[in-house]
């Protein structure tokens, strides 16, 4: 039988279009007028032979008229009836409320949407405001020029009987303090003005290669050809790389995506991870590298080449997040340090020992992703030399359904996740009375 009673309004809709009378398409079909006019009211539900009947003579697909476009709505409307008591009560009555109230339905779903996109920008706002060194030092210089300039201003009222060659300059230093604090406010609103979207906001040389990696998907296409392009052409092709720091930057991760590439080239190694079912190390077998290499091919990969979304997140050996490839449902924190409980952190405790884990994300609607993780040696180090590790972390949506059990509840940072009770915070959350 149909999951959803939404089908009656599709079979209603359907033949109003074709300009069927009731009366007919009942009889074409073996039933009567009043049992169809239950069913197009979503007061019968209908499967097997009648619906594959009815698909016939209204002239589509079976499938449309069980699914449609409302399967979106309702999955929106679920998700906004998590952590609500009242609201998960009706949950099971929630397709009636579709079928009967379309308008307010898709006006609490676009709200629900709303809703999520505010605290996204609450969210990237609040890490910005606390970790932007730009903004830190821009802010910092404005109080400092209007703390200078209240200072003069002080001096001058309070006292009387000043020189007027003292009283000269304290107003040409009030002057020159008031267009350095204008030009500052100036700048101030303009990089702000400039930043509407986390992608647009380049302030560190690594954020530039990651809006230059971004505007590839993460896949450098010309470097997958029997005879790449120069890197240093690349490189100068690119608006996004706008400073030295971040050309420097894009040129080593250029050369190790050349490196990987050669070594897994893209039809083989695309064809191998479908049937490995995407697993890292079937993988490093087959090709003889390393789990790290293995990472970052997968997560390379032009879109539609893999069975599902990969994300990848390295950090060196202090923590600090040195690349970031989001997917749907995992925010990775602009600045700082990420939630201490992720596997990536944990590997760099075991050096070279691979580490699989499922983890839920917090947040009004939790998800879980498969992750791996290992940390490795970036080079090879002097006797008695400092050891140069890098971690890694592979994330992709967990399609197994893996028991709760087995489930790992981290966050995205401590400002930002909302599980209170846990032992590894350091903060606590701005958005904790949100969920």
């Amino acid at each position: 039988m149909p999951r959803s009673t939404l089908t009656g309004t599709r079979i209603r809709e359907r033949r109003t279009v074709l300009g069927l009378r009731q009366a007919e398409l009942a009889r074409s079909v073996g039933i009567s007028p009043s049992y169809l006019n239950l069913i197009e009211h979503n007061r019968r539900r209908i499967g097997g032979k009648l619906l594959v009947d009815l698909a016939r003579l209204l002239e589509v697909e079976a499938s449309a008229l069980t699914e449609g476009a409302e399967a979106a709505l309702l999955e929106s409307l679920r998700d906004a009836a998590i952590g609500q008591v009242a609201a998960l009560r009706e949950v099971p009555r929630i397709e009636e409320f579709v079928g009967r109230f379309p308008g307010w339905a898709q006006l609490l779903a676009d709200r629900h949407q709303r809703v999520a996109e505010l605290e996204r920008t609450v969210e990237l706002l609040t890490d910005r405001m606390t970790h932007d060194p730009f903004l830190s030092a821009s802010l910092h210089e404005v109080l400092s020029t209007v703390t200078a300039i209240r200072s003069t201003a002080s001096i001058l009222a309070e006292t009387s009987d000043i020189d007027p060659e003292w009283q000269d300059r304290f107003h040409r230093n009030m002057y020159d303090e008031s267009q350095r604090l204008a030009e500052g406010a100036q700048a101030l609103v303009a990089y702000l003005d400039d930043s509407g979207g986390e992608a647009q906001v380049r302030s560190s040389p690594q954020e530039e290669v990651e809006a230059f990696l971004s505007a590839q998907g993460f896949h450098v296409a010309a470097l997958e050809r029997s005879l790449p392009p120069r890197i240093e052409t690349l490189i100068s092709a690119s608006p996004e790389l706008s400073s030295s720091p971040a050309r420097d930057l894009a040129r080593r991760h250029l050369e190790r995506y050349l490196r990987d590439a050669k070594r897994m080239p893209l039809e083989a190694f695309a064809k191998a991870a479908t049937a490995a079912r995407m697993d890292p190390g079937v993988l490093a077998q087959q090709f003889g590298v390393d789990l790290g290499a293995v990472f970052r091919r997968l997560a390379s990969l032009p879109e539609g080449r893999t069975d599902h979304p990969v994300g990848l997140v390295i950090c060196d050996g202090s923590g600090t997040l040195t690349f970031r490839k989001p997917i749907e449902g995992v925010a990775l924190p602009r600045f700082g340090a990420a939630c201490p409980l992720w596997p990536l952190y944990q590997a760099l405790s075991r050096p070279m020992a691979p580490m699989r884990a499922v983890i839920e994300l917090s947040g009004r609607t939790p998800r879980s992703f498969l992750t791996y993780a290992i940390c490795q040696p970036v080079q090879m180090a002097e006797f008695g030399g400092p050891q140069i590790l890098e971690a890694s972390m592979l994330f992709m949506p967990d399609t197994e359904a893996t028991p709760e059990a087995d489930v790992s509840p981290v966050g995205t940072s401590c400002r930002i996740c909302a599980r209170r009770e846990c032992a590894a915070r350091r903060e606590p959350s701005i958005l904790a009375d949100g969920f």
